[in-house]
């Protein structure tokens, strides 16, 4: 096979007219992106702030007072006069016991005061015919002092019949369960038909809860306490003045809810357990938060955010302007003149939608909050700054 040099001279041609203007065309489109302007990135200056930093406790909804619906006395469960779950009043009929057997024994009582009232008038009018003759000697001594021994005896016997007819006037009133207090009753744990106040039978028929506040009882660990008392110590001490949005941040509690939602009433501790438990090396906490929408119920499950630590001069910056690679985490930093520079900065924690720097940057400095794309690492950039609008803003 021989090459023919004849027939490759026209592909020869063609390919360099392709290549000139290829190049043409490429040199154009070079000129194109010098004229193209360049993009403004927008920085921001890191924040510079006193820094609540919070911790969240798991602990469960107590009502404000929880109290317990007993049968103080022996019987039938014989009505049930409330709808489970309602809400019900103080000194709302909840419950009857068949009260036969009382109201008996208060018959019986008071025939037996009537007896014992017959026996003092007795007693009274023989003393009242031997005390004159006595007076005259005419009968004995003994006799008055029988006659006086016999009057106290009656008197005693009245007081006692008194008191009998009284503690079973009560009891008689026990067959009648009123609720002490004004909340929500729960579901009964017995039945009409069933024979109460007598253990293994129901004693406690019901639970009665004040809840236009709640108790939410939480534990903390030593150290936990140990940074909250010492916070606490500090702040007393601190005679410098905050802003009424600290006050509120570092003197209120938040409450989560199971659905991570937070609740829009804030709480404060009203209880804390006088020591340590050696066996858990926790600590009893109790707060306090208004419930006036009923929200929340007794028995629910929610945690509690405090404040147990404030850092003074923290540096803040926006969460989305830091990059990890590797454990390992950066932000863009632009100078005066545009010129970008990569940093590696060391972070402490997170607060609202802001990472707290621990170290790395400092006051004044610029960071690069929208286009981390553009940017790179010696690069001269136009910027434009700007402040960043945090979503916890208006909170």
């Amino acid at each position: 096979m021989t090459f023919n040099f004849l027939n490759a001279v026209p592909k020869l041609i063609t390919l360099a007219i392709t290549s000139i203007v290829l190049i043409g065309c490429g040199g154009e489109s070079a000129k194109q992106q010098k004229t193209i302007p360049q993009a403004e990135i927008q920085v921001t200056e890191v924040t510079v702030q006193n820094v609540p930093l919070t911790k969240t406790f798991v602990g469960q909804v107590y009502g404000t007072k929880d109290i317990p619906i007993r049968s103080r006395v022996e019987g039938f469960l014989e009505g049930i006069h409330f709808r489970e779950g309602s809400r019900v009043k103080k000194g709302q009929l909840l419950y009857t016991v068949d009260p036969q057997s009382y109201s008996a024994e208060v018959t019986m009582r008071k025939s037996q005061l009537a007896e014992a009232k017959v026996s003092l008038i007795r007693a009274s009018n023989d003393l009242g015919r031997i005390q004159p003759l006595a007076e005259q000697n005419a009968v004995s001594k003994s006799d008055l002092d029988a006659a006086l021994a016999e009057k106290g005896a009656a008197e005693s016997m009245v007081a006692a019949a008194k008191a009998n007819l009284r503690m079973s006037q009560i009891e008689l009133g026990y067959t009648t369960i009123e609720s002490p207090i004004t909340g929500v009753i729960g579901r009964t744990e017995a039945k009409v038909g069933e024979f109460v106040g007598r253990e293994p039978n129901p004693v406690i028929l019901n639970t009665v809860s004040r809840i236009d506040s709640v108790n939410v009882r939480f534990f903390i660990t030593e150290n936990d306490y140990l940074r909250l008392a010492r916070y606490a110590i500090t702040k007393e001490k601190s005679e410098q003045k905050r802003t009424e949005k600290e006050e509120r941040d570092s003197e209120k509690l938040e409450l989560i809810f199971s659905d991570n939602t937070i609740y829009s009433q804030k709480g404060h501790i009203d209880f804390l357990d006088r020591n340590v438990d050696a066996n858990t090396g926790a600590m009893l906490i109790q707060a306090t938060f208004p419930n006036n929408d009923r929200l929340i119920r007794p028995g629910q499950f929610a945690k509690v955010r405090s404040v147990i630590d404030i850092v003074k001069d923290g540096i803040l910056v926006p969460q989305r302007c830091v990059m990890e690679f590797q454990g390992r985490h950066t932000v863009y930093v632009v100078d005066n003149n545009g010129l970008v520079s990569q940093r590696k900065v060391e972070l402490s924690s997170t607060f609202k939608d802001y990472w707290l720097v621990r170290s790395g940057l400092k006051k004044g400095e610029k960071i690069v909050l929208e286009g981390l794309q553009k940017v790179r690492e010696g690069a001269t950039v136009k910027f434009k700054t700007v402040k960043f609008e945090s979503q916890y803003e208006a909170q």
